[in-house]
């Protein structure tokens, strides 16, 4: 099992150190969610199956794959992931590009998680029509995989036209990882039929069934699972077909460093990375 870190999940002045860590105790990835701008109106901005809003409009945002570009260089190891970038906010060649970049200063280690989002008044503060983000999003992947992967790109299609472009460089990586979140029916099979893999929603092992009945067999899962009981449950994980866990085993931001250490040491991580590499293999 590999398992993830959710920077989001921890105040950002503590990011850089939770990194650092995540990166020397052998986790395999560190994760951080973005959001483009958030509107002062609240009335838009009630999460999915709740009453309150989702988002406090003073807090901090920051633009993902670039502070993953600043990690990247105080890490050697760690994969850097987003859950999940907006990525039909940006034209795609913005999108494409901030990748690309993030891959190249890290040696090959980016993950790009995608969603299409569920927070209106960002959309509409963009200007970008919310109703069509889904359509927007599968065209968008679509478009930055080509430019990741093609000498000369040309296209022409609902929502993004151009002509003949170049784009260099290319993803270290020769596939760079897409990875689709989202519960939806149609996120659902974004992920099965356009990415690399389904990121969750923070779920527990009863409650990431019903979705994975609805995802079908081979699709790689990486799943929040903040909960976990003991080193026990992993195979269980495992079981259902999820590759990796983003754990979260701190209450305090204070003790994310800490509480990482311990859960390194009790789950076994970064074994199976030192083996590989003590063998001459790559961990990664």
């Amino acid at each position: 099992m590999k398992f993830g870190v959710p920077l989001g999940l921890v105040h950002p002045a503590a990011w850089k150190d939770v990194a650092v860590a995540a990166d020397e105790l052998g986790f395999e990835s560190v994760w951080l969610p973005e959001h483009l701008v958030f509107a002062t109106d609240l009335s838009l901005a009630h999460y999915p199956g709740t009453s309150d809003p989702g988002i406090k409009p003073g807090t901090p945002l920051f633009d993902a794959p670039a502070y993953l570009c600043w990690l990247a260089a105080l890490t050697s190891r760690v994969r850097l992931g987003t859950a999940v970038q907006l990525l039909a906010l940006r034209h795609p060649f913005v999108s494409a590009r901030a990748f690309a970049t993030l891959d190249v200063v890290s040696s090959g280690r980016a993950i790009c998680g995608v969603g299409a989002g569920w927070y209106r008044g960002e959309w509409e503060a963009a200007g970008v029509e919310f109703r069509t983000r889904g359509a927007r999003l599968d065209e968008a992947i679509e478009v930055v995989r080509r430019l990741w992967s093609e000498p000369v790109v040309t296209h022409t299609g609902r929502f993004y036209s151009f002509p003949e472009v170049a784009f260099e460089p290319k993803p270290v990586q020769r596939r760079l990882p897409v990875l689709a979140g989202g519960e939806s029916a149609a996120a659902l099979r974004r992920a099965a039929r356009l990415c690399d893999g389904w990121i969750s929603m923070p779920h527990t092992l009863e409650s990431i069934k019903p979705q994975l009945d609805r995802l079908g067999a081979g699709v790689p899962v990486t799943a929040h699972a903040y909960a976990l009981a003991s080193p026990d449950e992993v195979p269980a994980w495992a079981a259902l077909g999820v590759e990796r866990l983003i754990v979260r085993p701190w209450s305090r931001s204070r003790d994310a460093v800490s509480r990482l250490a311990a859960f390194a040491a009790d789950y076994g991580v970064g074994d199976t990375a030192r083996g590989a590499l003590a063998g001459g293999g790559d961990a990664l």
